[in-house]
């Protein structure tokens, strides 16, 4: 990953503006109007924008669910944030860059489409959700990142990896990752936390 790529961020004022919460929010109706609105958009360099907090990144997460399972993976050596490697994940997603900019369409939701599409292919049908966003400033990475989590709920488990560093890819219960619970990125903490409290 070049250090002059540049990404996709909001003003941390505008957040705080809508409300600040740490963790999993719910509110998607509240925040997703202001946070996800392109006139707060700009782009910057990634590698000033990893230490500016005045900034929040704004990275889609997605979550791909088929039942009461869940995709998951572990962060190999080729990932794009050195401090979340060896982790494991819940989420696809990554940075939206000036290339999703594209008149007839959302930047935002292109950029969440290309990452998708760059990490994973689905096989199947799905429908799809935004359920919520995510903000976690109790650490470093957390405090210039805000999270979009969106939910895939899948017909088949049909998914495979396309990138490399998606390592020990697959399907498993969402109770049996609970129980892993601490090998787990903070914000799929989150999320297993949210989507475990409503596992029938």
């Amino acid at each position: 990953m070049a250090d002059d790529e540049k990404v996709l961020v909001i003003p941390t004022s505008v957040f705080h503006g809508v409300g600040v919460f740490q963790g999993l929010c719910r509110d998607v109706d509240r925040y997703a109007p202001t946070l996800l609105d392109p006139a707060h958009f700009s782009f910057m360099p990634r590698s000033l924008a990893e230490h500016d907090p005045s900034f929040k990144q704004l990275i889609p997460y997605v979550i791909l669910r088929y039942r009461d399972q869940l995709f998951h993976y572990t962060r190999g050596q080729g990932g794009g944030e050195k401090r979340l490697r060896a982790l494991r994940s819940v989420g696809i997603g990554g940075h939206i860059n000036p290339q999703d900019q594209d008149a007839a369409a959302h930047p935002y939701r292109q950029g969440m489409l290309r990452e998708l599409a760059e990490e994973v292919v689905i096989d199947t049908a799905y429908d799809e959700s935004c359920i919520g966003f995510i903000n976690d400033d109790a650490t470093p990475v957390g405090q210039v990142h805000l999270g979009v989590v969106h939910l895939f709920e899948l017909e088949r488990p049909a998914v495979s990896r396309r990138e490399e560093h998606l390592t020990n890819a697959g399907f498993a219960p969402i109770h049996e990752l609970v129980r892993d619970m601490d090998a787990f990125e903070t914000w799929s903490q989150f999320v297993l936390d949210e989507l475990a409290s409503r596992v029938p």
